[in-house]
Formats: structure tokens, sequence, C-alpha cells
């Protein structure tokens, strides 16, 4: 437990600070070519995926005490089928995104910056549910 805590103060103090900016701009200060930026958002979704994971744990620790509380089991099921969901969407956005490059050499830049952006988007939501798990908890 004491791990989880560390992580989630961590996740808490670092995410909320991360750039704003679209990633591929932010990858081309500093990097001149297209590879270089390439590399630097494929680093940047990795990143924002691993956020999305303590993110997704945090909240599903939550929707399981919520659910233990309750005596119900509707918590858990409905972050695991919005997860599913938020995927899929963002995965079919995004493609939809890289199709508007015209197969050009954008295209893989635009499809990451894009799942980033949404990564972004949805690790913040997440943690609001871990946010309420260890205000109650405390």
């Amino acid at each position: 437990m004491p791990d989880l805590k560390l992580k989630l103060a961590t996740l808490l103090i670092v995410f909320p600070f991360a750039v704003a900016a679209d990633p591929s701009l932010e990858c081309s200060i500093g990097n001149g070519s297209q590879v270089e930026i390439a590399d630097c958002v494929a680093e940047a979704e990795s990143s924002v995926d691993y956020a999305i994971k303590l993110a997704l744990g945090f909240a599903m620790n939550a929707a399981m005490e919520l659910d233990e509380v309750t005596g119900r089991e509707v918590a858990v099921p409905a972050l695991e089928q919005g997860q599913s969901t938020w995927s899929t969407f963002r995965d079919a956005h995004c493609e939809f995104v890289g199709s508007t490059f015209g197969g050009g050499s954008g295209t893989g830049i635009a499809i990451r910056s894009c799942r980033v952006e949404h990564g972004r988007d949805r690790a913040r939501e997440l943690m609001k549910f871990a946010r309420l798990a260890v205000s109650k908890a405390t």
C-alpha cells in the first residue's frame, strides 16, 4: 500500500504540470528531423500509456472499494466497459486524424500525437476517481 500511495503522490505532483501543447509541437523543439520528432512523440505516447495504466489502477481500486462498501458489483464493470469503449474510440478517432494527412510522412506523428492528447485527458479523468478514494481513506 505505501508503494501505491507513493506512485499516486508522484503522479498527482508530476502529471498536472505536463505541457499541454500539441505533442508534435513539443517534440519539434530541439529536434530537427521528422525521424527525431516521431521518436519523441513515440516516447511521449509510451509515457502517457504508463500514466493511464497507473491512473486506471487507482480508479479500479476506488471502484472495487465502492462496490465493496455498497454491496453491489456496479462500479468495476462500468469502469472496465468505459475504459474499453474509450480505447476503441481513441484508436478509431486517431486513425481518422491520421487519414487527413493523405498518407503523407506526417501521418504516424499525427496519429501518435492524437493518442497522447486523448491519453492525457483520460488519465486526468481517471485520477478524479483516485483522488476521491484517497480522500475518503484518510
